[in-house]
């Protein structure tokens, strides 16, 4: 006989696997699963496919449908189109019988339970109670059937009935089913449906397990079906309550969100989580060339319109594009996918609204739905906190702590949908949003000085939600300002600097601002090149040459440059900001700094003299030029500044340590440890201070105090060469010469040329008879440092020594 053709469907099921594009790893892994006995630990009895509208969740599922096929399987689908889980059974009975396989008991039943529901519901409502007006009779009526879940899609609003009324209707119906059906079965099927079929099914599912190697079932749109399949399905595959599951049934489950960890967390090791994305850009673009769409400009304009969205990609791709401006905004379409199962108005227009900001809480919400001119404004605001409630529900939401945030691939559609329907209306909500976090920004600032507010992250993600806004909303005025922060923002280093260049990339992708995305994907690469000071350095190359911010720009960029060591480079910086603001505070201090760094003391004595000119009541100013004479050894002069500076800031740590070295270098010790022991009370992790006062309890000969000081310093600060190289010294003088040269060598690792380290492991080395070692290190000492008493001294002492040693021999 001549073989029977292939149906249409057939056919079109074979063209779509035949274009299937990506999922390798995911079909892979559902593939092997069958290569596994079900004894093997390895193997998994379900699989959950989840992900947003749009990224091939249902596709994916087709084709896993045909693979398991492929191995012999026997396979249901169940989709949302069943309602309960007696007519999910009767779907899964219904393909099993088109595969050659019939559930003959399964299906007497559900004919029975359809005929005795339908007797059920006519006894309710055409057979009143009699005691009662009809009107109200026939309220109880249905309250029954809404009691015993027999009403189709009420559920969730069950709880705006009245609860008495669904109880007496509820217990009527029972009365009248026990009395009008009088096999208990009967009634059983139309109270607790699933308690008879389910059994019933497990028989049939074995039966069929004899004859087939595997058995799939899957269901899909589990976010519509989920709620009524969830419960009854963990207890199939969990429990024995209805009868054995054959092992070698695997379950497919497929939705929106991932699965209920409350429920299933304990089968986290028989399950296999799939979660799905959108198109990596080769997957993408792998589409696109199987459906014949290969010119880059092309392929580039699909890749940005639909975000990989997997659904877009290959409805774009249908319509073989041959040149970008063929290419139609999808984002309509995606909407639609992914508020699919909504319909009140409403409800849509808020999903819709809420896409606006980056993230959003209850108050940001409150902002959107009550701006503009669209119809949520006075709904919404009525509904208010059960609206957000429902709103974070969403599958394509996510929750931040108390905040939430649309997934990307969701959200963008969303925003280009509002930008291109209403010009207008993009801009007046974007407006309102920044005036509020403008305002909600100005009150966290109240009693705060700039630098205090900009150095706090709270306020600083109110800032970049304001800049953001704005920029969608006016990005020609909005991008100077942010081009200002900017600038301000490098003060606090690289990973802030990046968060306002990804503002800037976001809010012009967003917008369509091709100027402000230029700017933060330039700001990016010059921040991932060279830190802060190539970013700033692009910024000040673009400058016009009237910015208000330039001359705060080159002394942040030395800044910057100091503190990576280019100390020379730096200098010019300052320069120029001084050449352009001369009363710029910043670029004086900046310069004094990074003179000290250079050892060009007496110099930057000089800018600090400006600086404190210009400022004088920044305690810094004083402290840091009291630091100053102090390492000048300008006795007087630094304890004058210290002191005040203290005065001034008498919260200021380095104040107080800084003033005891100086005391200690002058001898007064006592005053010395005074102020070491305040510094640390403010900061007792304060490494230096502790390996200053460690040489004030030498001065006083304490020297287990100066050991256990030490100690403690170099725990915090173990790379302290000057630190090694003390405590080298103390146990040198206790006549501990072997554990001195540990400290030597270490202070030695850090700083090769460390002249002081060498001439004191030479006396060590001299003291252990070494001292053809030693002399080697005295004269590296000299080498460095050639007007070094001390060493001079040590090796004319340790050549004596020598002299004698080889006279006595």
């Amino acid at each position: 006989m001549a073989q029977a053709r292939p149906s249409m469907q057939q056919l079109i099921r074979q063209r779509r696997r035949a274009g299937f594009v990506g999922r390798s790893g995911e079909r892979a892994a559902f593939r092997a699963n069958f290569d596994l006995p079900p004894e093997d630990e390895r193997h998994r009895f379900l699989f959950h496919v989840h992900g947003n509208a749009g990224v091939g969740k249902t596709f994916l599922v087709r084709e896993l449908e045909q693979l398991a096929r492929e191995r012999g399987a026997l396979t249901a689908y169940v989709d949302e189109s069943a309602g309960s889980v007696p007519e999910a059974m009767a779907t899964i009975s219904r393909q099993f019988a088109a595969q050659g396989r019939r559930f003959k008991d399964l299906d007497r039943l559900l004919a029975a339970h359809r005929e005795r529901r339908h007797e059920a519901e006519a006894v309710a409502l055409i057979d009143p109670d009699p005691g009662e007006p009809s009107g109200g009779s026939l309220a109880v009526a249905r309250a029954g059937l809404i009691g015993l879940g027999m009403v189709p899609g009420v559920a969730p609003f069950v709880g705006a009935l009245d609860a008495g009324q669904l109880a007496q209707g509820a217990d009527r119906l029972r009365a009248s089913l026990s009395a009008r059906f009088r096999n208990q079965e009967d009634v059983q099927l139309v109270l607790s449906p699933e308690r008879v079929l389910t059994p019933v099914l497990l028989s049939e599912l074995s039966d069929a397990a004899s004859t087939v190697p595997w058995i799939v079932l899957f269901f899909d749109t589990y976010e519509r079906t989920g709620p009524f399949l969830d419960g009854w399905l963990h207890e199939v595959m969990t429990s024995d309550r209805h009868g054995a599951l054959p092992a070698t049934v695997v379950v497919v489950t497929a939705g929106q969100r991932p699965f209920d960890t409350a429920r299933w967390g304990g089968f986290a090791d028989f399950m296999t989580d799939i979660p799905l994305g959108p198109f990596t850009e080769a997957e993408a673009r792998g589409l696109l060339a199987d459906r014949g769409v290969r010119d880059e400009p092309v392929v580039a304009e699909v890749l940005r319109l639909t975000g990989g969205l997997p659904v877009l990609v290959s409805t774009l791709a249908e319509a073989r594009p041959a040149d970008p401006d063929d290419v139609g905004d999808p984002s309509a379409t995606a909407v639609e996918r992914f508020l699919k199962w909504e319909q009140d108005p409403v409800r849509r227009s808020v999903a819709l609204a809420c896409a606006l900001p980056r993230r959003l809480d209850a108050d940001v919400f409150h902002v959107v739905v009550e701006s503009g001119e669209h119809a949520v404004t006075s709904a919404a605001a009525a509904a208010g906190d059960a609206l957000y409630a429902w709103l974070r529900e969403l599958p394509f939401v996510d929750e931040r702590g108390e905040r939430v945030q649309y997934h990307d691939v969701v959200r963008a559609p969303m925003l280009r949908l509002q930008r291109r329907r209403s010009p207008r209306g993009w801009v007046e909500r974007h407006g309102r949003l920044a005036e509020a976090f403008a305002r909600w920004r100005e009150e966290a600032e109240t009693g705060l000085e700039p630098r205090e507010f900009w150095a706090d992250d709270g306020w600083r993600e109110m800032r970049l939600a304001e800049s953001y806004h704005s920029l969608c909303a006016v990005p020609r005025a909005a991008l100077p300002e942010v081009l200002t922060d900017v600038v301000t923002v490098c003060d606090y280093g690289d990973d802030v600097a990046r968060r306002w260049a990804r503002l800037l990339v976001e809010a012009g992708g967003d917008a369509e601002a091709e100027a402000v995305r230029a700017w933060g994907g330039e700001l990016s690469e010059a921040l991932a090149e060279g830190g802060v000071a190539e970013a700033l350095r692009l910024l000040l190359s673009r400058a016009r040459g009237d910015e208000p911010w330039r001359a705060t720009a080159w002394a942040s960029r030395g800044d910057a440059l100091a503190r990576g060591g280019e100390y020379e480079r730096a200098l010019e910086q300052y320069d120029r900001a001084l050449a352009l603001d001369p009363d710029l505070v910043r670029a004086h201090r900046g310069r004094a700094l990074t003179r000290g760094g250079t050892d060009e003391h007496e110099a930057a004595l000089d800018d600090l003299d400006r600086a404190l000119a210009l400022e004088p009541d920044n305690p810094y100013n004083l402290i840091l030029r009291g630091e100053y004479h102090r390492i000048l050894r300008h006795h007087d002069e630094a304890v004058r500044d210290l002191t005040e500076g203290i005065r001034l800031d008498p919260t200021s740590d380095f104040a107080w340590a800084s003033r005891g070295a100086a005391y200690e270098r002058h001898g007064d010790l006592e005053a010395a440890l005074a102020d070491f022991d305040r510094a640390l009370e403010l900061k007792p992790d304060y490494a230096w201070a502790l390996g200053r006062r460690a040489r004030a309890w030498r001065g006083l000969g304490d020297h287990a105090r100066q050991l256990a000081d030490l100690d403690r310093a170099l725990v915090l600060w173990p790379d302290w060469g000057w630190g090694h190289c003390e405590r080298g010294d103390a146990l040198r003088v206790a006549g501990r010469d072997e554990e001195a040269l540990a400290d030597y060598d270490r202070a030695l690792a850090i700083d090769p040329e460390y002249a002081s380290a060498y001439a004191s492991r030479g006396v060590s080395l001299s003291n252990l008879g070494r001292h053809e070692a030693a002399l080697a290190d005295l004269d590296r000492a000299l080498e460095l440092n050639p007007s070094y008493p001390w060493a001079r001294e040590q090796r004319a002492a340790v050549r004596a020594r020598l002299d004698r040693a080889r006279y006595a021999e």
